[in-house]
């Protein structure tokens, strides 16, 4: 059996995230796991031009702070910790990941495909491929008290290489 003593929970605050991090608080409960949930902030591009406003890099971050702050825990019996960071979402992750050291990410992904995908990118599949833990990534919303007749969700997870 996998020993679970760390799980962290990458934030974007999307409804997708929120789904993953109902499953995530689940998980922490049932392990009694320490949960840590990261936001991380890309660096504002500041860009001249006629017209354009340079956006303020501080105001970016007291807000995405805030939103991290006021990010409700959706299971009483589990306390999470937040971390606050910049940077690249994908190396981010991997570093916190490292630096706990997690035993496992759990976090939710967009789905996109074809060319929102190419010219986006997937944090979550850079994250998969380069963490130094299994991956959990959820796609579809989980319910953490199923009912019968209602659809469980896709989950895939990916070891660690």
């Amino acid at each position: 059996m996998l020993a679970i003593r760390t799980i962290l929970h990458p934030t974007d605050f999307s409804e997708r995230s929120q789904n993953a991090l109902r499953l995530a608080c689940a998980l922490a409960r049932d392990y009694g796991a320490r949960l840590v949930v990261v936001h991380t902030v890309v660096p504002p591009t500041v860009a001249y031009g006629e017209g354009i406003l340079p956006v303020d890099p501080e105001f970016v971050y007291r807000e995405a702070r805030a939103e991290l702050d006021r990010l409700a825990v959706p299971d009483v019996g589990v306390r999470a910790e937040r971390r606050f960071e910049e940077g690249d979402p994908a190396d981010t992750v991997v570093r916190v990941a490292q630096e706990l050291p997690a035993d496992l990410i759990v976090m939710g992904t967009h789905g996109r495909t074809g060319l929102a995908r190419w010219l986006m990118g997937s944090v979550a599949e850079r994250v998969v491929r380069r963490a130094p833990c299994p991956v959990l990534t959820l796609s579809t919303p989980w319910s953490a008290t199923p009912e019968s007749g209602t659809p469980r969700a896709e989950m895939t997870v990916v070891g660690a290489p």
